[in-house]
């Protein structure tokens, strides 16, 4: 058995094959629900124009058919998805930001490219807000791609996570990525995970249930305005963040050394901190222009 190398879990060695694929996820209104984040490995949350936001998502352990709608490319986009190499499916975008994807080690499969018999447009959307992807098909066209580096660091049981072990109770996160767009989540002692919202309402996934996550990091970010009305979250470099798990939080450092480097989450000793084993979200939160993290 090996762990996987996205979720923490301990599977069979053989079954890590092939590439992790990230997706530049909509989340504007009229894209929800969206089609397979309740399948995904790990998704970041970042600021967009406008004070919205949008996700890159990754898929390695459970690849669903679908997933999207994907949107196009934002400028900090490279510096999250270098790390994991594999595959990026997004629709576009301006060609300075595509550019700066198509000079990372991912393969970049583009809405109107090469790879665009992998994705149509869905009757069921509005367009722009339509772009399916398909998921699996795509990721068996380049099965030779190697799988990816392992990014956290995890415990071999959830009650050993750091958090879990050392960290205070709290019932989760209230978060602010702008004065108009709120996120939060709830320890469900229940289902054992952290159910998620948006703007107070509950945030549901395409199958019908509330989007969910066995671990929430919340990292407290820098926003470089050098593109005008379009926010770029400033991943190298390091900061306070906060990470639940288990119905408790502890607060760490994130650091992230290069592009291509993973996050690095240490406690305040300088040691690793340690994930349970499951899905994660990162929540990309300003550190200020309106954003706040708060714990709850």
């Amino acid at each position: 058995m090996t762990v996987q190398p996205l979720r923490g879990t301990q599977v069979p060695a053989e079954t890590i094959t092939g590439p992790a694929l990230a997706a530049k996820i909509d989340n504007h209104v009229a894209a929800r629900p969206q089609v397979g984040l309740e399948h995904t490995d790990i998704v970041f949350e970042e600021l967009v124009e406008g004070g919205l936001t949008r996700y890159v998502a990754l898929w390695f352990s459970d690849v669903p058919a679908e997933i999207g709608p994907v949107r196009s490319i934002r400028p900090m986009d490279p510096d999250i998805v270098s790390p994991f190499g594999g595959l990026i499916a997004y629709s576009g975008g301006q060609q300075r930001f595509v550019d700066m994807m198509l000079n990372t080690p991912v393969h970049n499969a583009i809405h109107g490219g090469a790879d665009d018999r992998f994705m149509y447009r869905t009757r069921s959307k509005a367009s722009p807000h339509n772009v399916l992807v398909k998921a699996q098909e795509l990721r068996a066209a380049y099965a030779d791609v190697p799988p990816p580096a392992q990014q956290f660091a995890y415990s071999q049981r959830p009650q050993t996570a750091s958090a879990a072990a050392y960290g205070s109770a709290a019932n989760g996160f209230d978060l602010f990525f702008s004065a108009k767009e709120s996120r939060s989540w709830r320890w469900d002692a229940g289902s054992e995970r952290y159910l998620r919202s948006q703007n107070g309402a509950p945030d549901m996934d395409s199958a019908g249930g509330q989007l969910a996550a066995t671990n929430v990091v919340a990292l407290s970010v820098s926003i470089d305005w050098a593109y005008g009305d379009i926010p770029k979250t400033v991943m190298v470099g390091s900061g306070p963040a906060w990470v639940s798990t288990g119905g408790k939080v502890i607060q760490v450092t994130w650091t992230k050394a290069s592009a291509d480097a993973p996050i690095q989450l240490t406690n305040q000793y300088g040691t690793p901190v340690y994930l349970a084993p499951g899905n994660t979200w990162v929540e990309l939160v300003p550190n200020a222009r309106g954003g706040s993290i708060a714990v709850v």
